[in-house]
């Protein structure tokens, strides 16, 4: 017997029982008379296993109740065990949903407008294409790796919402097949491109990256996904998702070249995602690949972190002076107060 709030779902079985009981008549016997093993009456009769039309015909023999009977008692059955799990996948979808910020991803246009939960649970499993919502937590998934600031659950849910968005977008986008060898050799290409202006550098690191098989997109930022930027495997193609808007220079490029360190370093491709170890290794792989540490630490022994040193650093090493601020006030040397007026801002 299956139950919801709603439904309750008695197998044939119970019938089977109390004609038995009825009987005096075991189950080993009762067994013996329909000519099958006692381990298939056991299932039969807790309804574990299908009660087939061949079932009901031997049913009809040995108790004397006509096989249409049988046969529309499993048909119902089977009716109700469908509407038992779906009420119950609902609750417990409900209670899913309610952690998503379904308001705000309605208002960019990710899924239709609706102040009904259940309306709420269809639209998310379709935007997520599961059957249930449950299904979010198989690493099949959400193999994910991406750069964010903190993790709680409901910073989860967002941040699967907005990879899946970026996911869908990245649909629409034409690339050669991954080529991490390439995307590696074009590093100082992509890196010349932090001193040009965002409507320059767009296009040109967009068709950089499909042609070693990345799809680069650009999604707003999502409240309480904590989230700098994504990257992930989806079928032939590796995504990359960033949230640019408003977003200074340097934390734009640190983004991008830490999602970068994660195919270069091959995090992407590993099952469970990624771990705090790798988030770390991206971070340096990221800083080092846009300053070299040895220039950084040289620049660092000259203790002079001047608005016209820090231009002039910036422009020997072929890179945005907002990059060497940012790097400079991650690194302490200079507060996060200090030379903004370098750090440009981004309005993708």
């Amino acid at each position: 017997m299956r139950k919801s709030r709603s439904y309750i779902a008695t197998p044939p079985g119970e019938t089977i029982k109390e004609q038995l009981n009825d009987r005096g008549m075991s189950q080993k016997e009762f067994a013996a008379r329909m000519d099958m093993s006692e381990k298939h009456i056991s299932k039969l009769i807790n309804g574990d296993v299908q009660l087939t039309s061949e079932t009901a015909v031997r049913l009809e023999m040995v108790l004397g109740v006509p096989a249409r009977f049988w046969n529309n008692l499993e048909a119902i059955y089977r009716e109700k065990i469908i509407k038992v799990e779906a009420e119950n996948s609902m609750e417990t979808d409900e209670k899913i949903a309610k952690q998503f910020p379904y308001s705000e991803m309605a208002k960019f246009g990710w899924v239709p407008q609706t102040r009904n939960v259940k309306e709420k649970v269809i639209n998310l499993r379709k935007y997520f294409e599961v059957v249930e919502l449950s299904l979010l937590g198989s690493e099949q998934i959400t193999r994910i790796a991406c750069r964010r600031l903190a993790i709680t659950e409901k910073s989860d849910l967002a941040l699967m919402a907005w990879a899946q968005e970026a996911k869908i977008k990245a649909r629409d986008i034409q690339t050669a097949p991954i080529n991490i060898k390439g995307l590696i050799a074009a590093l100082p290409q992509i890196r010349k491109m932090t001193v040009l202006k965002p409507k320059e550098f767009c296009p040109q690191i967009k068709k950089c990256l499909e042609e070693c098989g990345v799809a680069l997109v650009f999604l707003p930022h999502l409240k309480g996904s904590f989230l700098q930027g994504a990257s992930f495997v989806d079928g032939n193609k590796i995504v990359v998702g960033l949230t640019a808007r408003g977003k200074d220079a340097d934390k734009f490029w640190f983004s991008l070249f830490h999602e970068i360190a994660h195919i270069a370093l091959g995090h992407v491709m590993q099952l469970n995602g990624t771990s705090e170890d790798d988030e770390k290794e991206a971070d340096i792989w990221a800083g080092n690949t846009l300053i070299p540490s040895g220039d950084f630490e040289s620049l660092k022994k000259e203790g002079d972190y001047s608005e016209k040193r820090v231009i002039q650093f910036a422009k020997s090493q072929g890179i945005s002076p907002g990059i060497v601020v940012g790097r400079l006030q991650r690194e302490g040397m200079i507060k996060y107060n200090m030379l903004n007026n370098l750090k440009e801002k981004y309005e993708m």
